[in-house]
């Protein structure tokens, strides 16, 4: 996949497919190239198959620019797991493999680890700047924010242009990811996440879409000079879902805080009940700190992510 291959003022449809283990896999890659040079911006959405938001985001946002007044380009992949996504499901059915976790890839591995390194090699590669849009799925509730790695500051520079009500910065990247394979190419990055529920609520999808034209202009593709916005809270610590709160039992979970509330270490956060509505497990805090993920299906299943506990930056 090269961009430059492509005509200049124009918007492009084009599919990246590759074969694994006998699967065809074909990803929609949507490119728009500005009428003049300038820098590539990349936005990627539905790594997770229940993930919602940034797909129509990435829907809306090509079918509006203008390439006429663009200055660069703007390469995305509305869709980078097709398996999962229409499987309704974060993990891959045909592998069970979570493509969020297994990058930058293999092109001789699994379904999923090959859609990984086709991403990286065919489309991060292109990127002066990366955005991945990602949200809670169908079983977890998450605030509408923008994160970033902490120490880079094109990155922070551009979480605070994006708008989201919610900022979150983290010191350590996990590896497998999209963004720590954005990281190991030099290349800066967000992510986002938001309610989900296997919905679109109309406020997350303005966050995403405006955010993603402000970006935009901050890199001088569109025309513009976005200032910083204010967000309502500044968040510090792992953003890493794996560090959840988790049980090895099924139940019912009945949560006994809300998203974003500030809690302190030994906290009741809610419990797990039998099908009599005896209390199986309670889950207390492990650390003062902001509720940032709830699993707010109360149908649990064993290592099932619960709750997240994050720290507040000093503003």
């Amino acid at each position: 996949m090269n961009p430059s291959a492509h005509a200049r003022n124009a918007r492009h449809n084009l599919s990246l497919s590759f074969s694994s283990h006998g699967h065809d896999i074909e990803l929609p890659v949507i490119l728009l190239r500005g009428a003049s040079p300038g820098q590539t911006l990349v936005v990627t959405a539905g790594v997770h198959g229940d993930e919602y938001e940034g797909v129509r985001a990435i829907f809306e946002i090509t079918s509006q620019l203008d390439t006429a007044v663009m200055s660069g380009d703007l390469l995305c992949v509305p869709v980078c797991n097709p398996p999962a996504f229409w499987n309704v499901s974060r993990s891959s059915p045909l592998d069970n493999g979570n493509l969020a976790r297994v990058f930058p890839g293999n092109s001789e591995g699994s379904p999923t680890e090959a859609i990984a390194w086709y991403i990286d090699r065919h489309i991060l590669a292109h990127a002066d700047f990366y955005i991945d849009l990602h949200s809670a799925g169908v079983r977890c509730l998450m605030p509408t924010m923008i994160g970033y790695e902490s120490g880079d500051a094109r990155a922070e520079a551009a979480a605070n242009i994006f708008g989201a009500p919610v900022i979150w910065a983290h010191d350590t990247i996990p590896p497998g990811r999209t963004v720590s394979a954005a990281r190991a190419r030099g290349i800066p990055w967000l992510y986002t996440e938001a309610r989900g529920a296997g919905r679109i609520h109309p406020d997350d999808l303005a966050v995403y879409r405006n955010g993603v034209c402000r970006l935009l202009q901050h890199l001088d593709i569109l025309p513009g000079s976005p200032t910083p916005a204010a967000p309502t809270l500044r968040l510090h610590g792992d953003g890493n879902v794996d560090a959840s709160i988790t049980t090895s039992r099924k139940g019912f979970l009945i949560p006994e805080v809300d998203l974003l509330d500030t809690v302190t270490k030994g906290q009741t956060l809610g419990t797990l009940r039998g099908l009599y509505g005896e209390i199986l497990e309670t889950f207390t805090a492990p650390r003062d700190g902001v509720v940032a993920l709830i699993h707010v299906c109360p149908l649990i299943n064993s290592g099932d992510p619960l709750f997240l506990i994050t720290g507040i930056r000093d503003q």
